[in-house]
């Protein structure tokens, strides 16, 4: 069953990638994001041979004490990469859909950027800390990709501008979007029924949480239509084991309700 759903996903991927929509303008800026910090990651543990620790100093440390350079996660051999690798194939286009793919690219490469943090350690007698030793250190991936949640969110509708060179918000009120943000400028299909043409399944079954009134809560994601609620009991093995001396283990096999809600 997981195989066919993995299967689904790629197809449904590969239909939609052409479409200049929000979500695959978050698939273009997560997948620019992934392969810098796989080979900023890989550079730290020394599973690269053609990059080396990073040499930047801190210019906007502030730090009273003295302190050295030891950074290692090189970030910015990382950025280089992305950008050499992804952006290869449409550096001679400047068509539309290319001025978004590479802006795309680029809040992917931003999100690893600005989530770096800066670490620093104290040395010297007795915890004086006469010297700090500070570095860049690499943020969990799932915090880059919640930050590029966060701009799928507030992506920025834009329409190409006159000279061809740039594009502009579409509407009078929008801001003009910034590096950091994902832009697209088609709207998205309906996901809520099943349309074979996109490969969308819709959300009839999806399971659903109704308690919550985020994207996994059932009057979003069951699109109003409603949903139903059953209470399941499993079995759990291994439950309330004991050590008998000496030298068993008995347990108990437990049973539990859960509740589970699906769209209809």
């Amino acid at each position: 069953c997981r195989i066919k759903k993995a299967t689904k996903i790629v197809v449904f991927s590969s239909i939609l990638i052409f479409a200049d929509t929000r979500e695959t303008g978050f698939v273009n800026a997560i997948t620019s994001a992934g392969v810098s910090f796989s080979v900023t990651k890989a550079c730290s543990l020394g599973s690269s041979i053609s990059c080396y620790c990073d040499p930047t100093k801190l210019p906007d440390l502030n730090i009273t004490d003295r302190w050295e350079w030891a950074g290692c996660d090189n970030f910015q051999f990382g950025y280089l990469k992305s950008k050499e690798f992804l952006d290869d194939w449409f550096r001679k286009r400047r068509d539309f859909k290319a001025m978004l793919l590479s802006h795309n690219y680029e809040a992917g490469r931003l999100a690893v950027t600005n989530s770096m943090r800066i670490i620093c350690k104290c040395h010297g007698m007795s915890g004086t800390c006469n010297l700090k030793t500070c570095w860049h250190k690499l943020p969990h991936f799932r915090k880059v990709g919640d930050l590029l949640k966060k701009q799928f969110d507030g992506a920025v509708k834009v329409m190409a501008g006159n000279d061809g060179k740039r594009f502009i918000p579409e509407g009078a009120t929008i801001k003009d979007p910034r590096k950091q943000d994902i832009v697209y400028s088609e709207e998205s299909p309906n996901y809520c029924l099943p349309n074979k043409k996109i490969g969308s399944l819709g959300t009839r079954g999806r399971e659903c949480n109704r308690t919550s009134m985020g994207v996994e809560g059932c009057k979003l994601l069951c699109c109003e239509r409603g949903y139903d609620t059953m209470v399941y009991t499993i079995e759990r093995d291994n439950c309330n084991c004991r050590f008998y001396y000496c030298c068993k283990i008995k347990c108990q096999i437990c049973q539990e309700k859960r509740t589970v809600s699906r769209c209809f």
